[in-house]
């Protein structure tokens, strides 16, 4: 078991301690200066934390006693006394010593630099105007110096009562005190540079990893001049990455890749969060769709186009000079997302998730419409039952792709029998060409629109209640072709427990009366409609146009042997199984041992081989209904109960293993 110690002042250190602790082989002491300094840590189970300030003799005496492996020193760059110490207190008990030094970032030429805070003081007595102070408290006495001081000078120091009694015994006003912690966005930073009328920001030269970018970007925007108080001669060390690598290299560890998957919201960069913008920016390299790398590359900053989850997931492993990767998708991570299939294939990687502005959110604020009562339907490379949704639903926003993908959208609905429905198509949302356009499904049916655009379809009249049992004219029927009846149908779909996304087979669909209500059940499922003769299909293919039905699959053939390549069935109607019964119930089970099976029977022959079928495949929660249904019929100025043949309803779900 390895030990290490690292005294972990800077980002850059509890960075490199979350590290460390991943490793199995490792145990980690963290010191820090205070007790602020600990709850910054993450805590693991193999992590110690020292929160106090360590002379150079207290270094050795902890040094002796835990024998450490190796010393990391990731302390300030304008803190080099600690640094000096703790090399000396490694040389005394001959104890590995490594410098994490945080690398430069090149400042404006522009900027005033100072090799001191004397300096600086010195150079703004010359200048009028308020002064941002960014390094801290610590020095906060020696700036009172500066002309004006409790008038011109604002102190971000962090919320800590030892900072404000520093501030106090400065003399600076509290409405003169910003006690905030970062890290600080660059517009964060101009928010605070303009509120206080700042025309000067001072700073010290802390780095990107200490938000010197973020200063140098917010300073330019708001005007102000950046004042730098240059760093202190610094003992030699490496960058943050070049530490990773190189510990990697001595303990035999393998790191973990750092993973953003970012939702970039529409498209344009000025609906993206501020946490997306930073993230894609601090990022090694960037992976995505085009479309999306387009929005957010900027510079030379490595970009890999990438769509599938596989692919990207290969980039990955096989960029090990990268360590932290920003994948971009549109809209919001947790909506109809690839994030959801990406996630499970990235178990060995450190992954976050950002979430962004989603289309839905996003098209309805512009249309003013709420959208808590929204059902959201995604067009985009699937199949769904959208007339249905639409049907039952006040308001429904889907997701389109392909050719003119709203237009055919709005063609089915008119062919569903909806063409009154309102229609906001969204396209180019976010972008300077954005343009929404509204009607009713028919007076946009022959418009042309972009492949990628994002729907809202209000219905003032949903028929919100959902019923088993359709009417019988509802369907278009053959005299010489069967349907199961509307009060048979009921009770047939009430015993087979359909989920949402059920994947059913119906076998002797006849003319689909069985497989349309099924599919209306199934906002994301699927139905396999099997059906031997050519005239059935004719009426079944009918059917199925007439309720806007997608979800429904026309196979022609007789079972088993046309359902062999299907997928496995979660539930089964058998309405005529051509005298091959044990055999199709012998494919569903090898496809599915848990699938739930509803059968009709008329024919003593069949009864008998459902029952015989119950026992050879060892159903245990099965059940048998007889039903007799009998109908009124009028005759003359009489009504007369007409009795129907009754029909047997056979379920078997649970087996005996």
């Amino acid at each position: 078991m390895y030990k290490i110690c690292v005294f972990a002042g800077t980002a850059e250190g509890r960075e490199l301690v979350t590290f460390l602790t991943a490793q199995q082989n490792v145990r980690v002491m963290a010191c820090v200066a205070t007790e602020y300094g600990e709850m910054l840590l993450e805590p693991a189970e193999n992590l110690t934390v020292s929160a106090q300030r360590l002379q150079e003799e207290e270094m050795v005496a902890l040094f002796e006693r835990e024998r450490f492996t190796l010393v990391v020193d990731s302390t300030h760059p304008y803190a080099p006394i600690v640094t000096e110490n703790i090399a000396a207190a490694c040389k005394a008990t001959d104890t590995e010593y490594l410098r994490l030094l945080r690398e430069n970032v090149d400042a404006p030429e522009d900027a005033v630099f100072a090799a001191n805070v004397d300096e600086a003081v010195d150079y703004l007595n010359t200048e009028e105007g308020n002064i941002l102070l960014t390094t801290g408290s610590k020095e906060l006495a020696r700036y009172t110096a500066i002309r004006d001081f409790d008038q011109r000078v604002y102190a971000r120091v962090l919320p800590m009562e030892e900072s404000l009694r520093l501030c106090q015994i400065s003399g600076l006003p509290p409405s003169h005190i910003l006690a905030m912690q970062g890290p600080f966005s660059k517009e964060m930073n101009v928010a605070m540079l303009r509120a206080v009328s700042a025309r000067f920001m001072v700073t010290k030269e802390s780095g990107t990893k200490g938000g010197f970018d973020e200063k140098i970007s917010a300073a330019r925007e708001a005007n102000a001049k950046l004042v730098v108080i240059g760093r202190p001669p610094q003992r030699q060390g490496i960058g943050f990455e070049e530490t990773v690598s190189r510990l990697c290299r001595r303990f035999g560890w393998v790191p973990r890749p750092q993973v953003s998957i970012v939702g970039i919201g529409p498209g344009s960069r000025r609906t993206m969060t501020v946490e997306a913008l930073e993230t894609i920016e601090k990022a090694d390299c960037i992976i995505g769709a085009r479309r999306m790398l387009d929005a957010v590359a900027e510079g030379d900053k490595p970009t890999f186009e990438a769509v599938a989850s596989e692919e990207i997931v290969s980039i990955i492993r096989h960029h090990a000079q990268y360590r932290c990767f920003a994948v971009v998708v549109s809209g919001d991570v947790g909506f109809f997302s690839g994030a959801k299939k990406l996630l499970p294939l990235l178990s060995w990687c450190d992954v976050t998730l950002l979430p962004g502005l989603n289309s839905l959110v996003y098209l309805c604020a512009r249309l003013g419409e709420s959208y808590e009562t929204v059902v959201p339907v995604s067009l985009h490379g699937r199949k769904g039952n959208i007339a249905e949704s639409v049907r039952r639903h006040e308001k429904v926003f889907v997701l389109v792709g392909g050719e003119n993908g709203a237009g055919v959208l709005c063609r089915k609905l008119c062919e569903a029998g909806l063409s009154g429905v309102r229609v906001s198509v969204g396209e180019h949302l976010s972008y300077a060409d954005e343009r929404i356009t509204t009607g009713t499904a028919k007076e946009l049916a022959n418009r042309k629109f972009h492949s990628l655009s994002a729907v809202l379809i209000v219905n003032s009249a949903p028929q919100s209640t959902a019923v088993f049992g359709l009417p019988d004219e509802k369907f278009r029927r053959s005299e010489t072709v069967p349907m199961t009846k509307s009060e048979v149908r009921a009770v047939c779909l009430s015993k087979l427990h359909l989920n949402s996304d059920s994947i059913c087979w119906d076998v002797g669909a006849g003319t689909g009366s069985i497989s349309v209500e099924m599919a209306l059940q199934l906002s994301q499922g699927q139905v396999y409609a099997i059906e031997k003769r050519e005239d059935a299909v004719k009426i079944l293919r009918e059917n199925a146009e007439q309720f806007g039905l997608e979800n429904i699959h026309m196979i022609q053939g007789t079972a088993p042997e046309a359902c062999r390549d299907l997928p496995a069935p979660t539930h089964v109607f058998i309405g005529g199984s051509s005298g091959k019964l044990h055999e199709l119930l012998a494919l569903a089970i090898a496809k599915n041992p848990c699938v739930r099976i509803v059968a009709t029977a008329i024919t003593l022959e069949t009864i008998a081989e459902l029952t015989n079928a119950v026992k050879q495949f060892n159903f245990t929660d099965t059940e048998v209904v007889s039903l007799s249904v009998s109908k009124d019929r009028k005759a003359g100025p009489y009504h007369l109960m007409m009795g129907q043949n009754p029909v047997y309803i056979f379920t078997m779900g649970e087996r005996q293993a």
